[in-house]
C-alpha cells in the first residue's frame, strides 16, 4: 500500500515544450518531413524529355537492339550448328553400340563353344577318335577358329575405346552447346529489353508528337516501301545481281522483325542472305559475316546487287540498288523500303557475285 501510495503521488513528467513552444517544434517537425520526402521525391524522379531528346534515345536504343539482334543471329547459327554435331554424335554412338553388342554375341557364342569341348584333353581325344586323321582336321580348324576368336576379342577392345572416345567427345559438344544457349539467351534478352525500353520512351510521346517521330524517321530511312516503286535506271552487272535485286524489290513493305529470314518478315541480314539466296548463292546469316563474303569494293564503286554496310561494329546492312540507294529493313516499327545509303555512317561494301 505505501509503495502504491508513493507511485500515485510521482509527478507526471514534463514536456520540454508546453504551449506556443510546442506548437512551434511541432510545425518545424512537420516542414523538416515534407523537405527531406520532397527532396527524396526529387532524387528519385526521371527528368523529363522533350520530344526531340525522346527521339534521340529511342533510335539509340532501335540501334543497340539491331547490334544485339545480329549477335543473336550469330548464336543462333552456332547453336544449330552444335546441336547438329551433337545429334550426330549420338547417332554414330548408338550405331556403334549395336555393333559393339553384336561382337559381345559373337564371344558368348565363342565362350559356350569352348565350354563344352574344354573338359576332355586334346591327347584324349585323339586317342578316342575312330579316325584321327579326321580330328587333326578339326584341331587345324579349331587353331584357326582360336585365332578368330582372338581377333573378336581385340575388335571388341577397339570398339569400347572407339565408343568411349566417342561418348567424351559427345559430352565436351553438350558443353559447348549448353554455353551457346546461354548466349542465345543473354542475346535475346538483350534485344527484348532494348524494344521495350525504346517502347516505354515512345509511350511518353502524344499521339501527335508520335506521328511526328514516324514521319521523320520514315524522311530519314527515304520514306519508300511501296511495292510498286518504279526501278533504278542503273542495271545489275549480272544476272544474279539482277536476281537479288528483284527479290528486294519485291520484299518492300514487309515488316521487320528481329531474328526473321522471310518469307513474311526481315530483319537487315535475313532480307540480304534471303535476296541471294534467291540468286542462288547462300550467304552466312550475319552482318559482320556477310562482309567478308565477297570482294570488297569501295563507296565509288557500287553496283545494284553489292551489300552496303553501316555503323563501326558492321550492325547493319542493305542491298544497293542504284543510285546512291539501297533496299533495306530498317528497325522495329519501319518496313522493307527504299533509302540513301548516305542516312547512316558507311562501314563497307563487298560484291557477292
Amino acid at each position: 500500500m505505501a509503495a502504491h501510495r508513493k507511485a500515485a503521488h510521482r509527478k507526471p513528467k514534463q514536456s520540454l515544450f508546453t504551449g506556443s513552444a510546442a506548437r512551434t517544434a511541432a510545425t518545424l517537425a512537420l516542414a523538416g518531413a515534407a523537405t527531406a520526402t520532397g527532396l527524396e521525391g526529387a532524387a528519385q524522379a526521371e527528368p523529363q524529355l522533350t520530344p526531340a531528346q525522346v527521339k534521340s534515345k529511342v533510335d539509340r536504343l532501335y540501334h543497340e537492339a539491331e547490334a544485339a539482334t545480329e549477335k543473336y543471329n550469330g548464336a543462333k547459327e552456332t547453336t544449330a550448328r552444335s546441336e547438329k554435331s551433337l545429334d550426330a554424335l549420338r547417332d554414330e554412338a548408338a550405331r556403334r553400340t549395336d555393333r559393339l553388342n553384336a561382337a559381345r554375341d559373337l564371344l558368348g557364342s565363342y565362350a559356350t563353344a569352348q565350354y563344352r569341348s574344354a573338359g576332355i584333353d586334346p591327347a584324349v581325344r585323339l586317342a578316342l577318335s575312330s579316325d584321327p586323321d579326321e580330328y587333326l582336321e578339326r584341331a587345324s580348324f579349331e587353331d584357326r577358329a582360336g585365332d578368330r576368336q582372338a581377333g573378336a576379342v581385340n575388335g571388341v577392345r577397339r570398339q569400347i575405346g572407339d565408343l568411349a572416345q566417342l561418348r567424351a567427345r559427345a559430352e565436351d559438344e553438350l558443353e559447348v552447346l549448353a554455353s551457346r544457349r546461354a548466349e542465345l539467351k543473354k542475346q535475346k534478352d538483350a534485344v527484348r529489353t532494348k524494344l521495350a525500353d525504346a517502347r516505354k520512351l515512345l509511350a511518353t510521346l502524344t499521339a501527335a508528337q508520335r506521328a511526328d517521330y514516324e514521319r521523320s524517321a520514315d524522311a530519314g530511312h527515304g520514306g519508300s516501301a511501296d511495292r510498286s516503286t518504279p526501278r533504278g535506271s542503273v542495271a545489275a552487272p549480272n544476272a544474279r545481281a539482277a536476281q537479288a535485286v528483284d527479290f528486294a524489290y519485291g520484299a518492300l513493305g514487309k515488316p521487320y522483325v528481329w531474328g526473321a529470314t522471310g518469307p513474311s518478315s526481315y530483319d537487315c541480314s535475313g532480307l540480304t542472305q534471303a535476296a541471294w539466296r534467291a540468286a542462288g548463292v547462300s550467304l552466312p546469316r550475319t552482318t559482320y559475316t556477310q562482309i567478308n563474303a565477297g570482294q570488297r569494293v569501295s563507296r565509288s564503286e557500287l553496283a545494284p546487287g553489292d551489300l552496303v554496310f553501316f555503323y563501326s561494329g558492321v550492325t547493319h546492312v542493305g542491298l544497293y540498288i542504284g543510285g546512291g540507294q539501297m533496299i533495306h529493313a530498317p528497325r522495329p516499327g519501319a518496313p522493307v523500303r527504299i533509302a540513301p545509303i548516305s542516312e547512316m555512317p558507311f562501314a563497307g561494301a563487298t560484291r557477292v557475285a
